[in-house]
């Protein structure tokens, strides 16, 4: 399961992440932010904020996600180290 809650403040939807991301839960996802009006003006940011399981599936969504601009943060040991490892290689491009 993987649950999201989205919450706007000025200028920046955040989307906070609960459960796994594995499975039919990541094609939710990107179906989700591929619908998302681009015209809200409004940035992306996703928090891992109690993500339990990422696949390499839901690894490469972050990591296509982060290369289109959207902030991702992790908020556990596991969460950080997927984020480092996305953004380390989105910075070897």
């Amino acid at each position: 399961m993987l649950k999201v809650t989205i919450k706007t403040e000025e200028s920046v939807e955040t989307w906070e992440l609960e459960g796994k991301l594995s499975g039919d839960w990541v094609k939710e996802l990107e179906r989700c932010w591929r619908d998302r009006p681009t015209a809200s003006g409004l940035s992306l940011h996703l928090r891992l904020k109690a993500v339990s399981y990422i696949d390499a599936a839901g690894r490469e969504l972050l990591s296509t996600m982060h290369g289109r601009g959207v902030e991702i943060r992790g908020c556990s040991c596991m969460t950080n180290a997927v984020v480092d490892e996305i953004t380390r290689h989105s910075g070897a491009n």
